[in-house]
């Protein structure tokens, strides 16, 4: 019998072409340096990667943008190192001498002592507890600057009378009607025996003992 050979013969040169050339293709591929497995999963795998960046890059952008919100202490007010009342910053922590506030330095680690509101119309905005009324109602000094020896208000209403409550003269102090607008009734020490007239009885020049 016979045999018709050909097709056969086509066939398996068929198979045998196609698996060379599917390896072919892949050896090129590869030789290329092109992900070979770059299927649709792959694709799909890409975009997803590339959206979640995309994402994480906007949300550290609009932190920068529009800062974190913070937490805001419910009052400002605080106790100073040297015992006046003074203003919290908004960490909670530092506590600003009540001069320090809207003198246009930055002392807190926030902006809370630089907020507009707050101090454009001094001292009308600042919290009672850091302004001192002076007796002479138009002027005021901040709290800290009250007791201190030196005539802030100009009508030394800071220094003595009811308004200010100060403690009689330390002992760094001369206790003397003063003859210069600086002082009060408390003349420093070290000014004393320095032939200059400061007490209008003389007394610093007579009486007191310099440091």
């Amino acid at each position: 019998p016979s045999f018709d050979v050909t097709p056969f013969g086509s066939t398996i040169s068929m198979t045998s072409n196609k698996s060379k050339k599917g390896k072919r293709d892949y050896w090129d591929c590869s030789q290329r340096g092109s992900p070979c497995c770059c299927s649709r999963q792959c694709c799909w795998i890409s975009v997803v990667v590339m959206l979640i960046l995309g994402i994480i890059v906007a949300a550290v952008a609009c932190a920068v943008v529009f800062g974190i919100r913070k937490t805001i202490p419910e009052s400002r007010f605080c106790i100073t190192a040297n015992n006046h009342s003074g203003f919290l910053c908004d960490n909670s922590v530092i506590c600003l001498q009540p001069s320090q506030v809207c003198h246009r330095i930055k002392d807190c680690l926030d902006v809370a002592n630089k907020e507009p509101a707050m101090c454009s119309d001094l001292p009308h905005n600042l919290p009672s507890y850091l302004v001192f009324r002076c007796g002479d109602p138009s002027s005021w000094v901040y709290t800290d600057q009250v007791c201190n020896g030196f005539n802030n208000c100009g009508d030394c209403s800071d220094e003595s009378g009811p308004l200010s409550d100060c403690p009689p003269c330390g002992p760094q102090y001369w206790n003397c009607e003063s003859v210069v607008s600086q002082y009060c009734n408390c003349i420093p020490r070290q000014l004393c025996r320095d032939n200059i007239q400061h007490c209008v009885d003389w007394s610093d020049e007579y009486n007191c003992a310099a440091n």
